[in-house]
């Protein structure tokens, strides 16, 4: 049976509902697909043995759930227990007249909920393919897919998109048409961005090794 699509606004919880500097909050479902895609390394926050714990790792997803994975050993990745998962761009320094109204020009999405382990093997593969391409487009289909034993040796937890909270800041200074503005001093937005480098060949390679066309053609180009 076809899943019914998803509303294309998020639902507000009270762990979703923005509090402050509304302006910059977002409710639609197509920019926290956005900023997800944009990136491929998240912030998972965890309890462990009381504790909080902090991880980045890699993601994947799909329309309706993020994919993370590691070690089975890892207890980080301890399924039914509730955690936060980040994904924050930084695109830019605010520079205002006063050091008071700096900013930062950034995307985030905070997803909340309770990560369940992926048991199905089905699943557990195409979570796995998702994260791969997520990061490096066309990997999953160039390399050695996982053994078994490494199957089950790795830990692939889903969390549900449906509970997300998503944040957007751009644009100048706000000080512009404030006291400041006749200090006469510089402002603006100092851009920031990332990209990609040479492709850089593992030493143990025969000489002469091609770069495959899905990665050499990701040199040069923007991140996020």
């Amino acid at each position: 049976m076809a899943e019914e699509p998803l509303p294309a606004r998020l639902p507000v919880t009270d762990r979703t509902r923005h509090r402050r500097l509304r302006e910059q909050g977002s409710l639609e479902r197509a920019e926290l697909e956005a900023i997800l895609d944009a990136g491929f390394v998240c912030h998972l926050g965890v309890l462990v043995d009381g504790r909080p714990v902090v991880l980045p790792t890699v993601y994947g997803r799909d329309q309706r759930w993020l994919y993370l994975h590691g070690s089975v050993a890892s207890r980080s990745l301890a399924a039914d227990t509730p955690v936060c998962v980040t994904v924050t761009h930084v695109d830019g320094l605010v520079l205002a007249r006063s050091v008071f109204e700096h900013g930062v020009n950034y995307r985030s999405a905070m997803i909340h909920g309770t990560a369940r382990k992926v048991t199905d093997p089905e699943e557990k593969l195409d979570g796995l393919r998702r994260l791969t391409e997520h990061s490096a487009p066309g990997q999953w289909s160039y390399a050695r897919r996982p053994s078994r034993k490494e199957l089950a040796a790795t830990t692939l937890l889903a969390l549900s998109l449906q509970e997300a909270s998503v944040k957007i800041r751009t644009g100048a200074p706000d000080d512009g048409e404030g006291p400041d503005a006749a200090l006469g001093l510089w402002a603006g937005v100092l851009p920031l961005s990332a990209v990609w480098g040479t492709p850089q060949p593992d030493p143990a390679l025969p000489p002469g090794a091609a770069v495959p066309e899905h990665i050499r053609r990701r040199a040069g180009t923007r991140h996020g």
